[in-house]
C-alpha cells in the first residue's frame, strides 16, 4: 500500500444525523466516496482508482427493532451514536479497500485491522479531549469554584478540538474527505428543498447542514460545561470517572437538542443555537467538484425508499463486489 492510500485509510468520517419518524436521509463521507442512510436502506458510492463508480446497498438493521424501549428519548441518541460508529467502521473498511489499486489488493485492510485502529483512536481521543482537560482543570480547584473549573475545562476541550480540526484540515487526503463531506451536505440540502436531484441543480446548495455530526460534537462540548457543573466536587478519580460515566448521558441530550434544532430552524432563537455548529462546519467541509456530487447523488439514489429492495450483505463488509 503506498503512502497516499495509507493516509486515506486514516481518514475521518462525518455523520449527518437523520433522526425522527418522517423519512429523512443522512450520510457520511468515506474514502473517495459517500455513504447515505435512509429509513430502510444504507448505500455507499465510491470512486475507484480507475474512475469507475461502485455503488452498493444493504437493508438497515437496528437493535431498536428488537428492543423498542431503546427508542425512548436520550436512549435513542446513545444507540444512534454507537450504531453509526459501527456502520462507519464497516464502510471505512470497505471504502479503504476499494481505494487500493489492483496491484495492492493483496494488502486489503480487514475489518479487524480497522476496528483496532479505530479503538485505539477512540482511546486516544477520550484521553486527549476528555480526561486531559478534566485533569488540567482539577489543578485549579484551590483557586476556582466548581463552576469556573468546568468553564476552564470546557474551554480547554474546545481549544484542543478546534486545534485538531484545523491541523488535520491541512492534510491533502483529509481535504478530499472534507470535499466529499460537503458533497453529502449539498445533496441532502437539495433533497430536503424538493430539488430535482441533478448535479447542476445540487451545485448551488450550501455545504453546511444543521444535522451534521460536527454540530453534534460541538453541542456535546458545550453541554459538558453545563452538565458537569452539577456533578459536584471530588478527587481526581471521581472527576475522571464521572466524565466517562456521564458522557453517554451528555451525548443523548445533545442528540435530542440536535434533533429539535433541525426541525425548528425557522425560529430565531433555535437558529442562534444551531449557528455555532454551522460555523464549525466551515472547517470540516470543502466545496466539492462535480465528480464528487455525482458520487453523493448515486449513494442517495441507492438509499432511497423507492429504490429496488436489497438483501443484507455479509457482516464483514457492506457488500461483496460482483
Amino acid at each position: 500500500m503506498d503512502a497516499r492510500t495509507k493516509g486515506r485509510s486514516r481518514g475521518l468520517c462525518f455523520f449527518l444525523w437523520a433522526p425522527g419518524s418522517e423519512p429523512q436521509y443522512g450520510g457520511q463521507a468515506v474514502i473517495e466516496g459517500v455513504m447515505m442512510r435512509g429509513p430502510r436502506k444504507t448505500a455507499v458510492a465510491i470512486r475507484k482508482p480507475n474512475g469507475a463508480l461502485l455503488v452498493e446497498a444493504e437493508a438497515n438493521t437496528s437493535i431498536t427493532s428488537r428492543y423498542p424501549f431503546l427508542k425512548l428519548p436520550l436512549l435513542r441518541g446513545v444507540v444512534a451514536l454507537f450504531e453509526s460508529l459501527i456502520l462507519g467502521i464497516r464502510y471505512l473498511t470497505f471504502s479503504a479497500n476499494q481505494a487500493l489499486d489492483e496491484e495492492e489488493e493483496e494488502e486489503e485492510l480487514s475489518t479487524r485491522d480497522l476496528v483496532l485502529t479505530v479503538a485505539f483512536a477512540l482511546a486516544v481521543a477520550i484521553g486527549f479531549f476528555v480526561l486531559l482537560p478534566a485533569g488540567a482543570a482539577l489543578v485549579l480547584r484551590n483557586h476556582l469554584s466548581i463552576f469556573w473549573q468546568n468553564v476552564v475545562e470546557g474551554l480547554l476541550r474546545m481549544l484542543l478540538f478546534l486545534g485538531y480540526v484545523i491541523a488535520i484540515g491541512r492534510v491533502q487526503d483529509i481535504q478530499r474527505v472534507f470535499q466529499y463531506h460537503g458533497a453529502e451536505h449539498k445533496v441532502i440540502n437539495a433533497l430536503e428543498a424538493g430539488e430535482e436531484l441533478r448535479v447542476e441543480n445540487v451545485r448551488p446548495y450550501p455545504t453546511l447542514h444543521p444535522r451534521c455530526g460536527t454540530s453534534f460534537l460541538l453541542l456535546v462540548l458545550i453541554l459538558t460545561i453545563i452538565f458537569f457543573s452539577f456533578v459536584g466536587r471530588g478527587g481526581i478519580v471521581w472527576r475522571l470517572a464521572s466524565r466517562l460515566v456521564f458522557l453517554p448521558v451528555v451525548a443523548g441530550i445533545a442528540y435530542e437538542l440536535l434533533k429539535f434544532t433541525g426541525r425548528h430552524l425557522e425560529v430565531p432563537w433555535v437558529r442562534a443555537i444551531a449557528a455555532p455548529g454551522l460555523w464549525l462546519q466551515k472547517l470540516t467541509t470543502r466545496e466539492p467538484d462535480d465528480g464528487m456530487l455525482e458520487v453523493a447523488l448515486a449513494a442517495l439514489a441507492a438509499a432511497r425508499d423507492d429504490g429496488p429492495p436489497v438483501e443484507p450483505p455479509p457482516m464483514e463488509s457492506p457488500s461483496s463486489p460482483s
